[in-house]
């Protein structure tokens, strides 16, 4: 039997997939400012536009841009730094949506990622009130079929599928890369006294940027969550991947909103940041 033009805009409508995505960030309990930044952006080929902190679309009508930053420095250059590292994205961020192969995706991303860095260092040695500032970048652009990744300092992007989570991100700390090689487990991770000396940033004193990227195909049913420390000193993985897949009943909260007071709840010393994005 010959395909119908009926027959075709069924399986069209069945291979669509569909995205939703919560963000929120908090001071935490005792900082005076929040350094943390997160961003939401679409791309529809002639145009970036700023998402919601909530919002549902389909993933053949835009590519997306989803990124959390943590800034560091003095008085306000830490706040000012995560700021600079989001903002650009979107000034930067090639506008027109292509169809590119795996490797330029990435070579995209890093390039994007240091030019960040520089714009952060011209400031930083420019005005001495921004001395020293830098800010961790973790970002992901989802397009049809795949999820690209870039990311620099200890934010982190997980991947939660069949109920399991998965750290698709590495720290840039000594302490992160011997939890990544299996010296450490998460406990011993967690209380290491080095855990938060950081061995990348943008800006700051680092020279030579070590992206960590990766591209890996998106399934219906993964949950991606992009969070910066704040949210990893006040819960654990499996506290994570419980406040997203399993809530307690009659919580009526999001599941950004879950995670992130939550983490302050818990810990709260921190500014704390999550985006949570969901394929369907």
């Amino acid at each position: 039997m010959r395909p119908t033009k009926c027959m075709a805009e069924k399986k069209q409508e069945e291979d669509v997939t569909d995205i939703k995505w919560w963000g929120l960030t908090d001071i935490g309990r005792f900082r005076k400012s929040n350094e943390d930044a997160f961003l939401a952006l679409a791309l529809d080929g002639f145009q970036v536009k700023h998402l919601g902190k909530v919002g549902e679309s389909q993933l053949n009508e835009h590519d997306y841009i989803f990124a959390v930053s943590d800034g560091m420095g003095g008085a306000k250059a830490g706040e000012f730094a995560s700021r600079i590292a989001v903002e650009k994205i979107t000034y930067l961020f090639p506008h027109k949506r292509e169809k590119q192969p795996q490797e330029d995706c990435l070579d995209l991303l890093k390039e994007l990622f240091t030019q960040i860095h520089e714009e952060i260092m011209k400031i930083s040695n420019s005005y001495e009130e921004c001395k020293g500032m830098g800010a961790t970048l973790s970002l992901c652009r989802i397009r049809a079929g795949r999820i690209d990744f870039c990311h620099i300092g200890d934010s982190r992007i997980y991947q939660i599928r069949d109920g399991e989570i998965r750290q698709l991100t590495q720290d840039h700390t000594h302490v992160g890369w011997l939890y990544q090689q299996g010296k450490l487990n998460e406990r011993e991770a967690r209380n290491h006294p080095g855990r938060n000396a950081l061995q990348q940033v943008l800006g700051g004193k680092t020279q030579f940027l070590q992206h960590d990227t990766g591209s890996i195909k998106h399934e219906p049913g993964d949950t991606y969550l992009l969070c910066t420390d704040g949210v990893i000193e006040g819960l654990w993985d499996r506290g994570l991947m419980r406040q997203i897949i399993s809530p307690l009943p009659n919580d009526e909260r999001n599941p950004a909103e879950r995670i992130v007071l939550e983490a302050v709840a818990e810990d709260g010393r921190d500014n704390a940041t999550a985006v949570v994005l969901q394929i369907n």
